[in-house]
């Protein structure tokens, strides 16, 4: 208690102080702290706070006399404090509001030691309602919200903490890798998903698309919620299988856009209505677990605000090889993942038919690669494998025991550690880079994260292919944060702009923001000539995806004075908030290329409904100085170091939802169980770093998403394991087993001491209706589909 209260006013002394620097090497790593839980899902909820989300697990973090899997970090200070989450958040999505909060939405049933079923059994989910260990609540259902705080704020008032009681607040429909999308009022859409969860959506062979016996969650709904029932999403059929976290975009007519599998669509959800659109060129998936990096380029007055989405990377795995919920049919970790890029543009304003456009390859092939926007709208790619796809497991098709899978629980290999600039304007054929940027020595692979912070850098953590904590496996669960520098922390001073807003609207009167002298170096009338102000939603990010990320160039005209001062007049956001839906954004000034810290924004009224517009703002003239006025900044620092704030002056939220709280606790005992580890020596596919062949104490992990109810190990018994049970039942999904077992009693079992886990093992062992076993996987004699092991490339540039 007495570290807690020193910790919180060490935090409160250093976010007062007005500024204080810290010199940084572009394109390094930096020491991000520890996380204390690891981070699979992570959003910036304000100038300061990043708030973190894990599945429930054996941490060693402990809030309210049980493992947390919460936490919140300090954007000033890079401390962490666990926060109480009532229920497994495994593996939901999430979604933004108009007022700057959060929800997230989903995730899976209570479990225990191992990943076992909660001590408390539900036989009308066929999960666990709660867990007498690690003390969580069944999620499947479940909307909690959070409210951002700030460091001068009581974060032991409920206000500040997590609302988490799905009694009171609740989807209609279990939900696992479900997909959330903003609309234009900012009411959120919530797409398909699992009923319990598994490797992939689907049963093999795929008899029952649409239900895949109670497994799988093909239907959509909205928060608020709407006075109707979940309605089936076609494409989700369709798609079936490959169709978890399906990509999802609003487009400027109030259309989704949404790719999953290989199939793409436009999708009127209100009259639920589909216009179908090319297939995904090549048969690359791009959705988990193939998890390629996806991402909406950059809205800009150039390409008249219309969006573009590109697709980088996945894998072009054969459909049988991508197995069923229990485990993939091949060992994943020796396919190499795509590198290939496509882009298309949904609604071509030239009334063209859309389609798929071949783009430059990645650098190199990445499944799990993650982009992040900069507000210099080039997009960053970071983390990832060079082989294999996300997901775990203890076994495949064609490695029956986990003793011999090579990299532990994890189904990928290779972690690309080397970030890479994908720029959207340079020349086809010079887009992609990764020249001056170092290799990180931590594996990110499966359930890593990244975000883009307040100052321009970017914030890397998690990578955990486990199904319960494990500190010593090959890909270890990862608690050890990085900051990543991009290239323009070279630059010797950063803008240091005033007059920026704390609120936007769509559309209406335009705005000053006034830029010192100081802020850049070179003529001034270069300087207001090259400087954008761009807006960047980080969104919400969990396996690979960062849910609801935007970004737009705001239009602007400049007037230039004598003494080198520029005067930026800057047009509100256009008045469709389909284009940029309402919420939190972070505001920034780039001149030549270099960012100022981002100021925190609401675009919007702040609350769910319609959205007052106005006119788009009328602009004036821009206008220059005599040759003679120039900035007094310093040039670029050659060393390629640079100072940065790392306090943003922010806006408070407005309209904060106040929901009250359940009172009342339950009294819970908590049993301590110590896991050991995997200890499996790496091959020469483990690691994608420079210099290294295997790491050291600090490494990273990689990731298998599924709930560890469904990877009991079962070697004891006889049993495969695998991210399903392998176990039948009278229903189609035979994977879901002991779920829903018919007699919970009857699927209890004892594990074997290398991970000392409470395993369950139930009846004999699975395999589809048919003989789906087609002897071992044969790696293809085309030299490209051979598992790669990473060696640095030369330096790219544009």
């Amino acid at each position: 208690m007495l570290r807690q209260l020193s910790l919180s006013f060490i935090a409160l002394w250093l976010a007062s102080t007005a500024t204080y620097t810290v010199g940084q090497k572009a394109g390094s790593f930096a020491d991000g702290g520890n996380t204390l839980v690891s981070a699979m899902m992570m959003f910036m909820g304000n100038e300061e706070k990043m708030y973190i989300l894990d599945k429930a697990e054996g941490n060693a973090a402990q809030v309210k006399g049980h493992p947390a899997w919460g936490s919140v970090w300090d954007f000033n200070t890079h401390q962490v404090e666990v926060m109480d989450v009532r229920t497994n958040v495994f593996c939901s999505s999430g979604m933004h509001l108009p007022n700057g909060s959060y929800i997230t939405l989903g995730g899976n049933g209570a479990v225990g030691i191992g990943g076992n079923i909660g001590s408390q059994f539900d036989p009308t989910q066929g999960t666990g309602a709660w867990d007498s260990v690690y003390q969580d609540f069944d999620g499947g259902r479940s909307i909690r919200v959070l409210n951002p705080c700030r460091s001068g704020d009581n974060f032991n008032d409920p206000s500040c903490q997590w609302f988490d009681d799905p009694t009171v607040l609740a989807m209609q429909s279990r939900r696992w890798y479900s997909t959330a999308e903003a609309l234009q009022d900012g009411s959120v859409i919530i797409i398909g998903g699992f009923a319990n969860g598994g490797y992939i959506n689907r049963n093999y062979p795929n008899v029952d698309p649409q239900f895949e016996g109670g497994a799988a969650v093909c239907t959509y709904e909205f928060f608020p919620e709407k006075p109707q029932t979940p309605q089936t999403f076609n494409f989700l059929v369709q798609t079936s299988g490959l169709n978890a976290y399906p990509h999802t975009f609003l487009m400027p007519s109030g259309k989704l856009f949404v790719q999953a599998n290989v199939s793409t669509v436009l999708w009127d959800a209100n009259a639920n209505i589909e216009t179908p659109l090319p297939p995904m060129p090549g048969n690359v998936v791009r959705v988990y677990p193939a998890s390629g990096a996806v991402a909406m380029l950059p809205l800009t007055p150039d390409n008249q605000y219309n969006p573009t989405i590109i697709f980088c990377g996945g894998s072009d795995m054969p459909d049988y090889n991508w197995g069923n919920y229990s485990w993939p049919f091949i060992d994943t970790w020796d396919y190499p993942a795509s590198k290939d890029c496509q882009r298309i543009t949904p609604e071509p304003t030239d009334g063209s038919t859309p389609a798929y456009e071949q783009d430059d390859d990645m650098l190199e092939g990445r499944t799990m690669g993650q982009f992040i926007i900069l507000p210099d709208l080039t997009l960053l790619v970071v983390n990832g494998g060079l082989n294999g796809t996300a997901g775990y497991s203890q076994m495949t098709l064609t490695t029956p025991t986990f003793d011999q899978m090579p990299f532990g629980e994890s189904l990928a290999s290779g972690p690309v550690g080397q970030p890479a600039i994908y720029n959207p304007k340079a020349p086809k054929g010079s887009r992609w880079s990764n020249a001056g940027f170092d290799t990180s020595q931590i594996a990110r692979l499966y359930h890593s994260s990244a975000m883009l912070l307040p100052d321009a850098s970017v914030l890397i953590a998690g990578s955990n292919p486990n199904i319960d904590v494990n500190t010593s496996t090959v890909f270890p669960t990862q608690y050890q944060a990085e900051i990543l520098y991009p290239l323009y922390f070279s630059a010797g001073n950063r803008p240091a702009p005033t007059g920026m807003p704390s609120k936007l609207t769509y559309g209406g009167n335009p705005f000053d923001i006034t830029i010192p002298s100081s802020s850049y170096s070179g003529s001034s009338n270069d300087a207001a000539n090259n400087t954008m102000i761009t807006l960047i939603r980080g969104g919400f990010t969990t396996h690979a995806m960062n849910m609801g990320q935007r970004a737009m160039q705001l239009r602007n005209t400049y007037t230039v004075q004598s003494d080198g001062t520029i005067v930026l007049h800057v047009a509100q956001p256009p008045p469709n908030p389909y284009i940029f839906q309402p919420g939190p954004a972070f505001l920034y000034v780039v001149i030549n290329g270099i960012p100022s810290n981002g100021t925190y924004v609401i675009l919007g009224n702040g609350q769910i409904g319609p959205q007052p517009t106005a006119a788009d703002s009328t602009l004036p003239d821009s206008i220059k100085a005599d040759a003679s006025a120039s900035g007094s900044g310093q040039e670029s620092n050659s060393s390629t170091s640079a100072t940065s704030k790392t306090v943003i002056i922010g806006a408070v939220v407005g309209g904060i939802v106040l929901i009250g709280l359940i009172g009342g606790l339950i009294g819970f005992f908590v049993v301590r169980r110590k896991r050991a580890s995997q200890r499996k020596q790496p091959s020469n596919l483990e690691f994608a770093m420079n210099n290294s062949s295997r790491f050291g104490p600090g490494a990273g992990a990689g990731g298998a998403d599924n709930d560890g109810i469904y990877q009991r190990d079962m070697s004891n018994a006889g049993y495969p394991r695998g991210h399903g049970t392998g176990l039948m039942r009278d229903s189609d999904s035979s994977a879901f087993l002991p779920l829903k077992h018919e007699n919970p009693s009857m699927a209890w079992g004892e594990t074997p001491p290398n991970l000392n886990y409470d395993g369950r093992v139930s009846t004999p062992s699975f395999r589809d209706s048919e003989d789906t076993y087609r002897g071992p996987y044969v790696p293809p004699d085309d030299p490209s589909k051979q598992p790669r092991s990473y060696s640095p490339a030369p330096n790219h540039r544009f």
